[in-house]
């Protein structure tokens, strides 16, 4: 927001993201809004460790008096809602605590703050709204107080996850179709980039066909999902991670957790009759797995998941049956995704932090099927040996 409003080009920013305590480091741009992803961090290091720099002196400090007001104005502007929500505003006692909940209040909403006061040891649990134990403390929140929604935020206030009235946990694609629908009854013809590991009913789902809208699978990251965004021009993008990016009008094209939060409530403030548990309820059912981590060693997993994909490739080429039925469709631009003809996926990719490799499966027609295209990706797994045991199944 800074860059914008000060009309600055550059940025560093000091954040641990949702990480643990005792973690950080600095997320930097230098074209607003993005932010540098992995060719412009290796360019830096080259640089750097190249020592091809000159030394022209130091800069100059600027402190911006009042800056908080005048972020929390900007947020808020023209969007108060007409329908009475209560919503807990969980912020893990992260940076969000000290604009979440007056944000909410300016919109019109009745806040009730969970854990909102700032202390980096984190007393609760870590802030991260992918993270169980927070969400489990918004489900208990939510049920006690009879809220409309629960909404969580990461330690540095960039993500949002949510929790509806009935104390269910949905997973940010599921919510970014949510809004997609949303959206795109407002804006007919949107185009939206999600990421790999996201639903497959950003594609199927019937809603988002009659307004009109496109889905772009593009690479998991929020640096990737940011430049592919403004790219496109896309309306949004949504990262199942719970980066979600919104282009002007809703944003500014950066992933902030209180612009998303402000779009779910204006989202159940033209949905009157529906509380935050229909809408979700509402959304074609869908068997999905969680995030699956089989160990790989950093220096072997490319290489392991460019054989996958040679592998799939081959077998798609030559009309072979994958997980009971013909490969549809191959994503390719970040791993590998083989989609067969029924919509059922199945998703393996290099993690790009961990030694790890990602492996998510998806049916939108029953458990079995899921279990048939997870024994598909296992089995083209096991081929390679350097994979090793997953952290945990379904």
């Amino acid at each position: 927001f800074a860059q914008f409003a000060l009309d600055t080009p550059s940025v560093a920013m000091v954040t641990a993201s949702h990480n643990e305590n005792g973690w950080t480091g600095v997320k930097m741009g230098a074209a607003r809004p993005l932010t540098f992803g992995t060719e412009e961090m290796s360019a830096l290091k080259a640089i750097v460790l190249s020592g091809d720099f000159d030394l022209v002196g130091g800069g100059s400090y600027d402190f911006v008096a009042d800056f908080r007001k005048t972020y929390l104005d900007d947020l808020t502007a023209g969007k108060r809602i007409s329908r009475k929500l209560k919503v807990v505003a969980a912020c893990g006692n992260g940076t969000a605590g000290a604009f979440a909940p007056e944000a909410l209040e300016r919109i019109g909403c009745e806040v009730i703050p969970l854990d909102v006061a700032l202390d980096h040891t984190f007393p609760n649990y870590n802030p991260n709204p992918e993270d169980m134990k927070m969400l489990h403390a918004i489900r208990d929140k939510v049920l006690e107080t009879g809220a409309d929604v629960g909404l969580g935020f990461d330690g540095d206030g960039d993500r949002c996850g949510v929790v509806d009235n009935e104390g269910n946990e949905i997973f940010a694609d599921k919510v970014g179709v949510m809004l997609a629908r949303d959206i795109s009854h407002l804006y007919p013809g949107s185009t939206f980039v999600v990421d790999v590991k996201s639903t497959g009913l950003f594609m199927t789902d019937k809603v988002l066909r009659e307004n009109g809208a496109v889905t772009d699978y593009w690479k998991t990251g929020h640096s990737y999902i940011k430049r592919r965004v403004a790219e496109l021009g896309a309306v949004a993008g949504f990262e199942k991670s719970g980066h979600f990016f919104f282009n002007p009008p809703i944003g500014r094209g950066y992933d902030d957790g209180l612009v998303t939060a402000i779009a779910i409530c204006q989202m159940l403030d033209r949905s009157p009759q529906s509380s935050m548990a229909d809408l979700y309820r509402d959304l074609p059912l869908t068997f999905g797995t969680p995030t699956m981590s089989p160990h790989c060693a950093d220096e072997l997993k490319y290489g392991v998941v460019e054989r996958v994909v040679g592998d799939v490739r081959k077998m798609k080429d030559e009309g072979a049956v994958f997980a009971g039925q013909k490969i549809a469709e191959l994503i390719t631009v970040n791993g590998v995704r083989v989609v067969a003809e029924d919509g059922t996926w199945g998703l393996v990719r290099a993690s790009s932090n961990k030694p790890e490799l990602v492996v998510v499966v998806e049916s939108p027609v029953s458990s079995e099927r899921r279990r048939q295209m997870f024994e598909a990706v296992d089995a083209v797994l096991r081929r390679s040996p350097e994979v090793g045991a997953y952290n945990q199944t379904f």
